[in-house]
């Protein structure tokens, strides 16, 4: 049996048509973390306090979450574009509220708080889009109630009980706020990391980008303020909508910007931002008179996928193979993109020959190592072929570079595929 026959069998034997994803198709890491966090969550919410629940509290339990709903309905449709474009994880504005009720609330009434925000969310915003199951919506809701509770014990231990302590220590109460919201963001992004079933490499990757981050420290510091606000003059609590409105719309109008230049099934660059990106790499290049890599991959037999077994497998396939290839790059140092079908481009900025074939053969060795679960059984018997160019050595320009590192491609799977050829050795 020839190479590629061997492969079109192992790929028919794992594939298996797709299923409807939910947490017991996560893996047992996934539905262990999560179901233990929930636990952690409600053991929490119950334990007693000294100071029970007043009606002042529930007035002010009443009041968050009526302006909590009053900004997700406001702002739905930027919530639903946000998902639409996109199912990675963003920022969805609760922490102006939540955070709040850190300052505020007991923990039971916090998690009434956390539990009707999320709800509502999962309802109005979620629901009909299908990209956040109920799973996953309650695994939220929880890792941000802990998250709620870290930043109360800080509180606790500086000896702030609530938010008109902390305005009665002045700066020692402020000092404990900040601490307070620091604990909120750290905890918040250390909890969401094991819930993952993919995990980066990358700090971008785990973390996000800085603007992200940026975004998250301004809601907790709305919320902050939006604490103070309801112990001292509460009717304008309702000026912290317009804030809160107004970073939701920016942040929507950014991902458009980015959306622009991704690929829209992988989250890579598509050819156009490549292109752009490359053409600058280029004249920086020709400036400090550097030397770049460029390759082009292209995975073998992925039609047997689409034809066999639909386009949502291609699709699964085509996500799990551009994870592989940027986690096997070097962060933002490199650029990875999608040409269309089953074709990938890295640009490697600052490489020449021995660290292309090296990166190349990185990657190639981790697709073919790659397992997408799919369905009851996974996919594996993968495998891509990688032709390699570097600048200037294979061309001046880039048209002739990725001519040179199609050409290279070309061999590479004329020759039996799975393999790594350079332009150089061509020539």
């Amino acid at each position: 049996m020839d190479d590629a026959r061997a492969a079109k069998v192992r790929l028919g034997r794992a594939l298996v048509p797709p299923a409807r994803w939910g947490l017991w198709r996560q893996g047992p890491r996934v539905v262990g973390y999560c179901l233990l966090t929930e636990a952690v969550a409600v053991v929490l919410a119950l334990r007693p306090v000294p100071q029970p629940a007043d009606r002042r509290m529930l007035l002010v339990l009443g009041a968050l979450l009526l302006l909590g709903v009053a900004q997700a309905e406001t702002g739905r449709r930027v919530e639903r574009n946000q998902r639409r474009m996109s199912a990675a994880p963003h920022i969805n504005m609760t922490s102006a509220w939540t955070f709040a009720g850190v300052l505020l609330l007991p923990p039971l009434l916090l998690a009434a708080l956390v539990g009707g925000l999320y709800l509502h969310l999962a309802l109005r915003s979620w629901f009909r889009l299908r990209r956040v199951p109920a799973w996953r919506t309650v695994s939220n809701a929880a890792i941000i109630l802990l998250s709620c509770y870290a930043a109360q014990g800080v509180l606790r231990l500086t000896g702030v009980e609530d938010v008109r302590a902390a305005i009665a220590r002045g700066w020692g109460g402020a000092s404990a706020v900040v601490a307070a919201a620091l604990t909120f963001f750290l905890v918040n992004a250390l909890l969401v990391l094991p819930a993952r079933r993919e995990v980066g490499r990358t700090p971008l990757a785990l973390f996000g980008t800085w603007s992200d981050n940026g975004l998250e420290l301004t809601t907790l510091c709305l919320g902050a303020l939006n604490a103070v606000t309801l112990v001292t003059l509460p009717g304008l609590t309702a000026l912290v909508l317009p804030p809160v409105l107004l970073l939701h719309r920016t942040v929507l109008v950014k991902q458009l910007e980015v959306a622009a230049h991704r690929d829209e099934k992988t989250g890579l660059y598509n050819a156009g931002g490549w292109r752009e990106l490359a053409e600058r790499t280029l004249r920086d290049a020709r400036r400090r008179a550097t030397s770049f890599g460029l390759l082009m991959l292209d995975l073998d037999h992925f039609k047997q996928v689409n034809d066999t077994y639909g386009h949502l497998a291609g699709d699964a396939v085509l996500h799990a193979v551009a994870h592989t290839i940027t986690s096997a790059v070097r962060g933002r140092a490199d650029a990875v993109g999608r040409f269309g079908g089953e074709e990938f481009v890295v640009l490697l900025p600052g490489l020449a020959h021995p660290e292309t074939a090296a990166v190349a053969e990185r990657i190639r060795n981790a697709v073919s190592t790659l397992t997408v679960p799919v369905g009851q059984l996974p996919i594996t018997g993968l495998s891509v072929s990688i032709g390699i160019a570097t600048y200037p050595k294979a061309g001046t320009s880039l048209k002739r570079l990725l001519d040179a590192a199609d050409t290279a491609l070309y061999h590479a799977k004329a020759t039996g595929r799975n393999k790594v050829v350079h332009a150089a050795d061509l020539t």
